[in-house]
């Protein structure tokens, strides 16, 4: 992991997880430049310490691998607050593409055994988040391609049923765990979710089923649909970013 924190005098600083999108294909990303300049930078400057996550990547193990990497790193932080200057009463987390699947998934599943895996040196300490941002994640694999996309994602080699270990629609239990939506409870932190309208990669219905799930379950939802963006572009730009560093704030407010 790679870990920023604010060029300030406070000694204790909230914190943000982020994950890199990449089909869960990649296990070296961290943040890449783009990354740092338009989603780390603001961040920090809000006053936020921001903690860019590495996972193992599809091609080196199936799901639930990735989300137990990202708890171990979520239970990491918890446990060397003191020498990291971590306040962790807060912990948001966010994510773009296949890093807002894993953000979601870490949101929902708070408590929930079989996710929480065995990775790390400080198993005693929690995983849960206080509030998470969702940019254009997979969620229900199964009727992405009834929604439209340039990617078939029932193909044997989709991202997604490579990261389940086989086509999607020959398994189902699979890709039920792999659906943050499964997870939702009254433990489920706020959510706001960005999507593109004409994304040709993650078909905006995925915000849609994740934001109506999590409204009817009672949890704090936001949907931001922007009718043209795409899968990045005209999506992660500055007034979205602003509203991702305010809800965080007043989440912080609202968990301190």
């Amino acid at each position: 992991m790679d870990i920023y924190t604010p060029k300030t005098d406070q000694k204790n600083h909230p914190v943000i997880l982020t994950i890199y999108g990449s089909g869960w294909k990649r296990n070296d990303r961290k943040a890449t430049d783009y990354i740092k300049r338009t989603l780390i930078q603001p961040l920090l400057k809000s006053g936020f310490a921001v903690v860019s996550i590495n996972h193992r990547s599809s091609s080196d193990a199936i799901f639930p691998a990735q989300i137990h990497d990202v708890k171990a790193a979520i239970r990491y932080i918890r446990g060397n607050a003191l020498k990291y200057g971590f306040n962790t009463k807060f912990i948001g987390i966010t994510g773009s593409s296949s890093g807002g699947h894993l953000a979601a998934m870490a949101g929902t599943t708070s408590f929930i055994e079989e996710m929480e895996g065995k990775v790390g040196n400080f198993l005693n300490y929690s995983s849960h988040v206080n509030a998470v941002v969702n940019w254009y994640g997979p969620t229900n694999f199964l009727i992405m391609d009834e929604c439209g996309s340039r990617i078939v994602h029932d193909n044997i080699n989709s991202p997604e049923s490579l990261l389940i270990g086989g086509a999607i629609q020959e398994n189902l239990s699979k890709v039920k765990l792999a659906n943050p939506i499964t997870y939702i409870s009254d433990k489920t932190p706020s959510f706001l979710i960005f999507h593109g309208m004409l994304d040709g990669a993650v078909p905006y219905c995925q915000s849609e089923v994740l934001h109506n799930a999590l409204k009817t379950n009672n949890v704090e939802s936001q949907l931001v649909l922007i009718e043209d963006g795409k899968h990045g572009p005209k999506v992660l730009i500055k007034e979205y970013l602003s509203m991702m560093n305010e809800f965080f704030k007043n989440e912080l407010n609202n968990n301190l």
